[in-house]
């Protein structure tokens, strides 16, 4: 019977540990989680800039498609959209209300060919060295960007960024002080047997052993609760907030479960073998105190 009692005890207290566990790493991922997906937003926003590149009235067709073949093939565009004169000049009436008759009798407007630049080539240092290449080619009046708007971004981001990771960096000492306070409760209750095994001659290798494996599988258990609910949050965000599913992608949800994963065996592996070279080292009398 007593025994038996052990046995379900041992066992409450193991499951206690795997819902404690998996709560912090829930707290973990979600932390994870936007702070990944505010990479993507950032790499959003930074494509979202457009450079203008204005064409001379006079480019024949052909040289035309020649350079939107040219610029396509760049590694820095991400996407291109040709306006073409009639539809520069409509847009800006628009824009200013006003009827184009009542403005002026020939159009102005340049046509243009307004490229998206992938997320990594919207910064000033980028855009100086690839307007002077475009600016090469005969046809190409000028090419415009908005530098300032560029840079505050540049500089706001890094901030918010820097934000993020430290708010991440906290959560994640948290998680150790959290999980370690966990497994040392659970390895508690065995302190007088870690001593009784110590005082026969066992090597602290051999007691660790079973411990170890019991964290791997607490761990394990945990790691795998915690991504499937965060799973089931990131699949309901996704489905009632079309800007977070436009951001989200399988590089986000990965990184996210695969790091709640590592996270949890390596911090309930570390809390385990802390927890029991705590109770190895300690001296017998000490075991009543603590």
């Amino acid at each position: 019977m007593a025994k038996k009692k052990k046995r379900i005890g041992g066992s409450y207290n193991t499951i206690m540990t795997c819902i404690s566990t998996t709560l912090v790493l829930i707290l973990l991922g979600g932390a994870i989680f936007f702070v990944t997906l505010a990479g993507n937003f950032s790499n959003q926003v930074r494509s979202e800039m457009p450079v203008a590149v204005l064409l001379k009235d006079s480019i024949p067709a052909k040289d035309l498609q020649s350079l939107k073949n040219e610029l396509k093939n760049k590694a820095y565009v991400k996407e291109m959209k040709y306006i073409s004169k009639e539809e520069g000049a409509k847009e800006i009436y628009e824009s200013m209300e006003m009827n184009p008759g009542e403005f002026i009798d020939d159009n102005p407007i340049l046509a243009e060919l307004e490229l998206r630049l992938h997320g990594e080539y919207t910064n000033g240092d980028s855009i100086n060295k690839i307007a002077p290449e475009i600016k090469k080619n005969a046809w190409v009046a000028d090419v415009i960007y908005p530098i300032e708007e560029i840079d505050n971004l540049n500089k706001t981001i890094p901030v918010v960024g820097t934000i993020l990771l430290s708010v991440a960096a906290l959560l994640a000492f948290i998680t150790f002080a959290l999980i370690h306070n966990t497994m040392r409760m659970s390895i508690y209750s065995r302190r007088f047997l870690i001593h009784s095994m110590r005082l026969v001659g066992a090597r602290w290798g051999f007691i660790r052993r079973p411990f170890m494996r019991q964290a791997f599988w607490i761990g394990f258990i945990s790691a795998t609760m915690a991504n499937v609910l965060l799973g089931i949050g990131i699949w309901y965000m996704s489905q009632t907030d079309t800007y977070i599913a436009m951001l989200l992608t399988n590089d986000v949800t990965l990184f996210t479960m695969g790091s709640v994963l590592v996270c949890g065996l390596v911090l309930t592996l570390l809390c385990a073998f802390f927890s029991v070279n705590h109770y190895l080292r300690m001296r017998s009398n000490d075991l009543f105190l603590n």
